[in-house]
């Protein structure tokens, strides 16, 4: 099990909850100080991970502010919460959080969130979930799903639409916005599922090779796929063994699979290895744990990021 730095986190809720205090969460008039403790009618949204992060932006737009306590490009399985990552929850309107092993910290803190915040984890959304394997390995990544993340996404709203009612700035016409840019959302994400489902099952083959961690248990557990991985999860190992690296070139070899993949923001050593022992072509596959910083920049979304693995997928199955 993970360790977090309690330390920190002791720190932040002391500093977290004098700032309560002495008034420096609320105002007078019961307004949200936005997360960096500036007065704002806005509703303020927190959350730990890209994927929660780019669903509540496409619910939102601009009418609200969306704050990722990750920075573009880190890696969030060993991310730390700092002081004022604390206070930014503190003083948001919705948090939202995946839960589970990794975000063991955000356990450590709910007791000391204000009751005013809104909280959603995204592994109670009424999402279909994995239990553990042989590897004795449970996959937290419930949004990997496309299905998942439409639950997820329709809990973020009714948040949104909870908070913005108690808000005097927001008109009945900018609530009703919410709701018609979540259906709009969901029309996007049902076509991905459609369009997964059809490429799977017109297939000639329905292996995919990670040459990676694999934390695509509910992807593959959706569409009927197999799979095999260097790593369970997000394991922390980074070195594979000779067997490991054995097992998935006689894989691909035997099984004339043109493609082996690794996951974003790694370092792709263990893919180039197999695919030079191979010829295999590499291909990222996105989970959407966090994002480059352009693709951050560049407003490139969950969305975005699903389409480029259906691609990757046809290259993977055909």
């Amino acid at each position: 099990m993970k360790k977090r730095n309690i330390a920190t986190i002791c720190l932040a809720i002391v500093l977290a909850c004098s700032a309560i205090f002495s008034g420096c969460g609320r105002t007078n008039d019961g307004k949200t100080k936005n997360v960096d403790g500036l007065d704002d009618g806005r509703l303020q949204i927190v959350t730990t991970l890209y994927a929660p992060y780019d669903f509540a932006k496409q619910i939102v737009k601009d009418d609200a502010d969306v704050t990722m306590l990750l920075a573009p490009g880190e890696e969030s399985h060993s991310y730390d919460p700092t002081p004022q990552d604390i206070i930014k929850i503190q003083n948001c309107d919705i948090f939202i959080y995946n839960g589970g092993e990794s975000e063991e910290w955000v356990e450590d803190i709910l007791s000391d969130i204000p009751e005013s915040v809104k909280t959603v984890k995204m592994m109670d959304c009424d999402c279909i979930l994995i239990a553990e394997d042989h590897e004795n390995e449970f996959d937290e990544h419930v949004w990997a799903s496309p299905k998942n993340a439409i639950k997820i996404s329709e809990k973020i709203t009714d948040a949104v639409i909870e908070k913005a009612k108690e808000k005097p700035d927001y008109t009945e016409e900018q609530i009703k916005t919410f709701e018609t840019n979540y259906y709009n959302f969901n029309i996007k994400l049902t076509g991905l599922d459609q369009d997964f489902r059809k490429t799977v099952e017109g297939a000639k083959r329905k292996t995919l090779v990670f040459a990676d961690r694999f934390p695509m248990r509910y992807f593959v557990n959706e569409y009927g796929l197999d799979y095999v991985a260097a790593f369970p999860g997000c394991s922390a190992d980074v070195e594979a063994s000779p067997s490991v690296i054995a097992s998935l070139v006689d894989k691909v070899k035997t099984e004339n699979i043109p493609i082996v993949l690794k996951m974003e923001l790694g370092n792709g050593k263990l893919a180039e290895t197999v695919s030079e022992e191979t010829g295999a072509k590499i291909e990222t596959f996105y989970v959407c744990h966090n994002v480059s910083k352009d693709d951050f920049d560049n407003n490139v979304g969950y969305v975005d990021l699903m389409k480029h693995n259906l691609e990757v997928l046809k290259k993977a199955l055909y």
